[in-house]
């Protein structure tokens, strides 16, 4: 899977729009994820993940993720609409330093979510455990990000 266009060129198209910051919105965002993270955490410690819920996994984990980029791109004065919004979205992570391998992962976790939500895929545990990890290691360097605990 090839890696989403440069961030810059959403822009071009539309799909990124320059807009006022919204400190506001960002905050709730970033709340919103940190509770979405330790709920998760939480299930997972209880029952584990498993076939029947490994879907709802990978689903948590991406929407977890996308709040916290969303909340970046807020608070730099950027939103994203329409077609492609989400791959944009997936983009600002080169604007954020991550690395080619980390922006790959999260854009094939884009669209195997995708797949869940729109067309009934069902993805194994194995992947779910494997986008648990990533969440693991990226959740930390986002919030550093946003300059939060």
């Amino acid at each position: 899977m090839k890696l989403p266009e440069e961030f810059e060129e959403y822009i071009k198209k539309g799909i990124i729009k320059k807009v006022l910051p919204d400190k506001s919105r960002a905050n709730f965002l970033i709340e919103e994820s940190v509770n979405s993270l330790q709920g998760l955490k939480e299930i997972i410690e209880k029952i584990g993940i498993n076939e029947k819920n490994s879907n709802s996994v990978i689903k948590d984990c991406y929407d977890i993720l996308m709040e916290l980029l969303r909340a970046k791109l807020l608070i730099e004065g950027y939103n994203s609409s329409g077609a492609y919004a989400h791959e944009a979205e997936v983009s600002y992570m080169q604007i954020l330093g991550f690395t080619e391998n980390e922006i790959a992962f999260m854009n094939e976790l884009r669209y195997f979510r995708n797949g869940i939500t729109y067309y009934g895929k069902m993805l194994d545990k194995e992947y779910a455990v494997k986008v648990f990890d990533y969440l693991n290691r990226i959740f930390p360097r986002l919030i550093k990000i946003l300059g939060k605990k």
